[in-house]
């Protein structure tokens, strides 16, 4: 009996490392209120690269064990790595569409495309300086960071000649943000299930990534600076919302952190956050002083997307 099947595929090589030195440096930004970030020099450009394709071209490999179409995996993270020399911006982003549209170019056996980009965190060291007085960041020295990191995603379409930017997806990762004061819980729904207290003043520990889109592409291509939204940015954004600002619940405070992004970025058009609650659980007491504990391992999850209305 014959069946006639439908068929969705991809394949792709994921992590592959990147650590490019002496990029071009990203300048010509424009500081906000929340941040001095203003560009930084890129002597270490660091990150990993997953690239999936899409195509019915490499369908025979699934159902026929004929490998014609296929380009290995192996080639595609030797392609990044050399195509990584080549680059000649200064983002991350700006690297995915130097590449999107060198992939397609290459191979033609590739109907679509998606490459994801993930920071890999470096700080600069501060060392001695010649007079052995006074200290100053190192400019060769690098220290590994193992918080909050810069993320993307940008998917790839052929149109006609050219290569196209079909969806894309910003973010920055990784938040672990503790304030020992400024946060309430109060007034929510009560029952014979609740345990919780109310608090009007408690410690908040929250982690938190945050993803943003633009309305025009055309920043994501390393061509306009100006309009680029640096994820260094939106991270000093959040942590002084979150330093300021007193809420009365997570949802409360991302919602502050959402408005706040989008009155400081126009050319986005949305931006979401994924919090989790990991509020850590009073033992002890003395006036000021407060002791906390790791709470049961269960968190809560909050989400939020704001769009502009067009």
């Amino acid at each position: 009996m014959n069946i006639e099947n439908k068929f969705t595929i991809s394949y792709g090589k994921a992590r592959v490392p990147v650590y490019r030195v002496y990029a071009h440096p990203l300048a010509a930004i424009e500081p906000i209120p929340e941040s001095q970030f203003s560009g930084r020099e890129n002597i270490l450009f660091a990150f990993e690269v997953d690239v999936e394709v899409f195509g019915n071209n490499f369908l025979p490999a699934y159902t026929q064990g004929d490998n014609t179409n296929v380009v290995a995996t192996d080639s595609m993270k030797n392609f990044v790595l050399r195509q990584a020399l080549a680059f000649e911006g200064a983002t991350l982003e700006g690297f995915l569409v130097f590449l999107g549209r060198r992939f397609l170019a290459t191979y033609a056996q590739m109907e679509r495309l998606q490459l994801t980009v993930r920071e890999l965190p470096f700080a600069t060291v501060r060392v001695p300086q010649q007079d052995s007085t006074t200290f100053g960041e190192s400019d060769r020295l690098f220290s590994r960071s193992h918080s909050d990191y810069t993320w993307a995603t940008l998917e790839f379409i052929r149109s006609g000649v050219d290569t196209v930017i079909s969806a894309h997806r910003c973010g920055r990762i990784g938040f672990e943000l503790f304030k020992v004061t400024g946060s309430a819980f109060t007034n929510f729904v009560r029952d014979e299930y609740t345990t919780l207290p109310e608090r009007v003043d408690r410690p908040l520990f929250i982690a938190l990534d945050v993803f943003w889109k633009y309305a025009d592409t055309t920043p994501l291509a390393d061509i306009d600076y100006p309009r680029y939204v640096p994820a260094e940015q939106v991270r000093d954004l959040v942590q002084s919302v979150f330093h300021e600002f007193v809420s009365e619940s997570i949802q409360h405070l991302v919602h502050e952190m959402g408005q706040r992004i989008l009155a400081r970025f126009p050319q986005l058009v949305e931006v979401s956050f994924e919090g989790q609650n990991r509020t850590r659980d009073l033992v002890a007491a003395s006036e000021k002083a407060k002791v906390y504990t790791d709470p049961f391992s269960a968190y809560g999850v909050i989400k939020l997307t704001i769009s502009r209305n067009s």
